[in-house]
């Protein structure tokens, strides 16, 4: 049976969509630890157009969906490791299989339905009339258990090591992580919890129905069809064009469907003279 992490401490390749992740993750959590020892006061302000917010969400901020993930409590580092080395293991087993541009689409979309779970409970609330507490959302938990129902779904029977001592099967796994955010919908932070299981639900969905390259993958190949079939039209066109010239001249010239050439008979010389 495939393992992931057989030996203690071993880490996955750091490249591609891993390493872009990290790498914009773990700099954004020290830009805004920066920020707040030289600038508290502003800094705590602008953390108000970072955080997702479904009131400010639905007032006009557009952006929150993308820059909630990149805001990591600094106070808080084992939160924050934990969350940058969920992403290296998760998404560099991920990028074993499958190209870049796929796990960057499979974690944009488990970001994004994280906060589309927060506003359908947000909403739900307000119709039922419910007193809901607005916990704003930060962190990349959302994208995290998107690439972990990924690995659990397409991958469920690879073992890894579950704080390199116990060998567990990835589906468990998954299913151990959705169980505490379930435990989790039952405390303070029921929002939080049912956001990130938004994003497993999210990340589902992108598993079902994205191609197996990716969306730009898939961008990338209608355009270059629409591209080439606009160059075939202009030459049948000009094969039409040149036809009806060789026709003038006396001449006899065929082209298929293509706008190949046709040599009907090549000994015929008489199409030519």
């Amino acid at each position: 049976m495939p393992r992931i992490g057989a030996t203690p401490f071993a880490f996955p390749d750091f490249h591609g969509a891993t390493r872009r992740l990290v790498l914009v993750n773990l700099g954004a959590y020290f830009l805004l630890a920066i920020a707040g020892l030289v600038a508290p006061g502003p800094t705590g302000s602008a953390l108000k157009y970072l955080l997702f917010y479904p009131t400010t969400f639905l007032h006009g901020a557009i952006w929150l969906p993308l820059t909630y993930s990149l805001v990591h409590p600094t106070g808080l580092i084992l939160s924050a490791l934990f969350e940058l080395l969920s992403i290296w293991f998760l998404a560099g087993f991920l990028e074993a299989f499958h190209p870049d541009a796929w796990v960057m689409g499979l974690y944009a979309t488990s970001v994004i339905g994280t906060t589309l779970a927060a506003l359908a409970i947000y909403g739900g609330s307000v119709m039922l009339g419910a007193s809901l507490l607005t916990i704003p959302l930060y962190g990349c938990f959302g994208g995290i258990f998107g690439l972990l129902m990924a690995i659990g779904l397409l991958y469920g029977d690879v073992q890894f090591q579950m704080f390199f001592v116990i060998g567990i099967k990835a589906r468990y796994m998954a299913i151990i992580y959705a169980l505490v955010a379930v435990a989790m919908m039952f405390g303070s932070m029921r929002m939080y919890a049912f956001a990130q299981l938004g994003g497993a639900i999210a990340g589902f969905a992108f598993i079902r129905m994205a191609p197996r390259r990716g969306f730009s993958f898939l961008l990338s190949e209608k355009w270059y069809g629409m591209r080439n079939g606009y160059y075939r039209w202009k030459r049948r066109r000009a094969a039409k064009k040149f036809e009806v010239y060789m026709r003038s001249q006396g001449r006899t010239v065929k082209f298929d469907g293509s706008g190949k050439q046709l040599d009907e008979d090549a000994d015929d010389k008489k199409r030519w003279n």
